[in-house]
Formats: C-alpha cells, sequence, structure tokens
C-alpha cells in the first residue's frame, strides 16, 4: 500500500494482549525477623500478638529463660532479640552480650518493668541498641525495633534522665559479684565456695560493699544496691 506523502503512516497491527507482559513490581524487602524473649508468657503472647500485625515485622521465635533465648538466637539468627531484663537462668543484659559476641549482625534491645540506672548502664556497656519500659505501646514497640534493626539507638528519656542523676556504682567488679551471690541469704561459705573465694575474703568484700552504700549489714547492702540497679 502506497502512502500519500504528506499523511500519516498507516498503523502498524495492534499488540496481542495474551503476549503484554504486566509492569515489572519492585521487590519488597524481607521483614526484619524478631525472637521475643520474657517469662511471663502473658506480656511476651501479646507483644507477639500485636507485632503480628505489622507488615515488616516477623516473630521468629519466643523464649522464656536466659538460656532459652541464646538458644533461640543460634538456632534463628534473628534480626532484632528483644530481651526482657529479668529472666530465669541469665538476665537479659547477659544474653545481649553473648548475643554480642556469637551473632554480631542480631541487635539486642531491653524491655523491662523494673528499669534502674545501673541496669541501663551495663546493658549500653553491653551494646544494647534499645532501652524501654514495658509500660511502651505495641506501636512504639515496633517503631524501636525499627530504628535499631536501622542501626539507631533509642533509650527511654526518664530512664536516661535517672541513670545520668544516679552516677556510677562505687562497687568493684568483685565486691558486685559477691553481693550478687549474697542476695539469695546464702552463707559465707557457700558465697566463698560459688566464688572460688576464702571464706575470710568474702567478709571483707561485703563489709567494704557494705561501707560504700552506707548499709549496716549485707541484708541492706544488697537492697541498696538492686535499688539503683548494680546488682
Amino acid at each position: 500500500m502506497t502512502s500519500v506523502p504528506g499523511s500519516a503512516p498507516a498503523p502498524g497491527p495492534a499488540p496481542d494482549p495474551a503476549l503484554t507482559l504486566p509492569p515489572a513490581s519492585a521487590p519488597q524487602p524481607a521483614p526484619v525477623r524478631v525472637l521475643l524473649a520474657d517469662d511471663e508468657h502473658l506480656i511476651r503472647g501479646a507483644f507477639a500478638a500485636l507485632l503480628a500485625l505489622e507488615d515488616d515485622l516477623l516473630v521468629v521465635a519466643e523464649a522464656a529463660s536466659g538460656p532459652e533465648a541464646l538458644a533461640m538466637a543460634r538456632a534463628h539468627r534473628p534480626d532484632v532479640a528483644v530481651l526482657d531484663l529479668q529472666m530465669p537462668g541469665a538476665d537479659g543484659v547477659k544474653v545481649a552480650t553473648s548475643i554480642r559476641t556469637e551473632l554480631p549482625g542480631c541487635r539486642t534491645m531491653i524491655v523491662t518493668s523494673h528499669g534502674r540506672p545501673g541496669h541501663l548502664k551495663r546493658a549500653l556497656a553491653a551494646g544494647v541498641r534499645a532501652f524501654v519500659p514495658k509500660t511502651v505501646s505495641a506501636r512504639q514497640l515496633a517503631e524501636i525495633i525499627r530504628t535499631v534493626h536501622a542501626g539507631n539507638r533509642f533509650v527511654d528519656p526518664d530512664l536516661a534522665a535517672d541513670a545520668i542523676s544516679a552516677g556510677d556504682s562505687p562497687l568493684t567488679a568483685r565486691e558486685t559479684e559477691v553481693l550478687e551471690l549474697a542476695a539469695d541469704g546464702a552463707p559465707i561459705a557457700e558465697i566463698a565456695e560459688r566464688a572460688s573465694l576464702s571464706p575470710g575474703t568474702v567478709r571483707n568484700y561485703l563489709s567494704s560493699a557494705a561501707t560504700k552504700l552506707g548499709a549496716e549489714n549485707r541484708h541492706t547492702a544488697v537492697r541498696l544496691a538492686r535499688e539503683r540497679g548494680w546488682v
């Protein structure tokens, strides 16, 4: 067919709809893999149910104790581990320390109902990326998990202010260790055996700790140290 000079070219055949491919969609990022560790089943279950509503977060494992949390972290290799501070077997800070050593790609955060200045300082020294109270809302928790996964930090402002005003613990590492061993009322001989020290050395450490804390005995020293989060 001859086209007329100056006229539009004849249209070609229409494309076959069956052969037309839809535009490629951008790949969706993988969800943030989360480990939840809390010895209170009700709280852990509530957090898991609420986080399940977030499209970009995936709870891959739950744990009810410190050793179980570490085992779940090793097995599932989460992106973020949300750890209760006080758990049977090992507290959240000890678990975070182990995770930091064994699984450096996993970031950790502490959620607690017993936040004390000393706890916060221990957590930050262990590489914990966030420290928040259990009164946080599910929406806030989800946002903090995203913040931690992105490599940033979050510390509850009230806890941070308390930590600044409280100052550092006056106890040495050995005094702290012996005071922790004395917390359950164990006799001197048992503390000495567990700490691999002589009974006389244990008495000296307990006396020194009590003096530094202004306590009349080791039981009061334990209470005062706990209130400040130093043990």
